[in-house]
């Protein structure tokens, strides 16, 4: 019938009541004998259901395919497209293609993509941006994911907060609580921050990185000192324009990115006002354009090309044993810092 959908190994699987991996085995392999009765057992579930054995799931299960899907949040994001470089630089040694994906920080579509690639028996899916906090949308991910990798696929996250497959876990809180003690060494106390949504990951621990920083030194955050905008430079030429239009404006700018940050460089040029003499800004990333802005951009430097690669690596090894990669970031002071008058 035209327009229904295909029948999955997943719903042979389920039909007959056995794992997807049991499944898989009896369906391709003639050989593999298993417990009396399994194999007729599957077998009349795909008859039954009119399932037809996918020769690129079959690819994808040797390891042959030549495929890799890149999930990232915006291509435009410098901290993207540089991360997804070292991705490709990698792919390209091994002959492999990258098919790279944009979410825009949308749950529903980081989803719709991560089905989409594994429908098309990529070798590999790799989530470079944050997870999302939202139980449902994590566990639709958790068990697409489960059952793309139980097919043969290789599953790598850049961030902590998923359960399936390897990880290059980046230290956002630790990055941030770096650079706000080195904010206070330089006698700053008063601090506004331009955060990102608190629905992503990323973003919350970095903001918990922040408040340690604060903590340490005794010092702590009001809620009007924290603004949410989208993370973008739109978004910073938002929230300088609301903690700067404040009574009593904050001395420090926080940016939780380095495109936010160049968003609030953007709105105090334009306002007149100096930076450093007048605030101070930073950013978190490192990005190349950081050392290039007026003025240049202190910022936690993270080795985006190397995220990227050791992302790739991953995604070539096997599912099992899981490898998680640690990844810290490096303070670079620059001239958009200097102490408070």
């Amino acid at each position: 019938m035209v327009g229904q959908p295909l029948v999955r190994l997943q719903d042979v699987a389920e039909h007959a009541g056995v794992s997807l991996a049991t499944a898989s085995r009896m369906l391709s392999d003639p050989e593999y004998g298993g417990r009396a009765g399994l194999r007729e057992r599957v077998l009349a579930s795909a008859a039954e259901l009119g399932y037809r054995p996918n020769p690129h799931a079959r690819a994808l299960a040797m390891a042959t395919s030549t495929n890799i899907g890149l999930v990232i949040h915006d291509v435009r994001d410098p901290y993207f497209a540089t991360l997804s470089g070292g991705v490709i630089t990698v792919a390209e040694r091994h002959d492999l293609l990258v098919s790279m994906v944009c979410s825009y920080r949308d749950a529903s579509r980081e989803l719709e993509y991560t089905k989409r690639l594994a429908d098309q028996r990529v070798r590999a899916i790799i989530l470079a941006g944050s997870s999302v906090r939202d139980s449902a949308h994590a566990a639709a991910m958790h068990a697409e994911l489960v059952s793309y990798q139980h097919s043969g696929g290789s599953v790598v996250s850049v961030t902590r907060g998923r359960t399936v497959g390897h990880v290059v876990d980046i230290d956002n809180s630790g990055g941030m609580r770096t650079l706000v003690h080195a904010m206070v060494e330089l006698g700053h106390t008063s601090f506004g921050v331009i955060a990102g949504p608190l629905r992503l990951l990323a973003v919350r621990d970095r903001l918990q990185g922040i408040r340690q920083g604060l903590k340490d030194h005794g010092l702590t955050l009001g809620r009007d000192d924290i603004v949410y905008v989208d993370m973008s430079r739109d978004g910073g030429l938002a929230g300088a324009h609301l903690l700067m239009k404040r009574p009593k404006p904050p001395r420090c700018l926080l940016a939780i990115s380095d495109v936010v940050a160049f968003g609030a460089l953007s709105w105090l040029r334009a306002q007149g006002m100096t930076v450093p003499d007048d605030v101070s800004v930073t950013g978190f990333g490192g990005i190349p354009a950081a050392i290039d802005a007026v003025p240049s951009l202190t910022t936690v430097e993270l080795p985006l090309e190397q995220v990227g690669e050791n992302a790739m690596e991953l995604a070539l090894k096997p599912a099992s044993p899981r490898h998680i990669v640690e990844v810290k970031g490096t303070l670079v002071r620059r001239d958009s810092v200097a102490p408070p008058r």
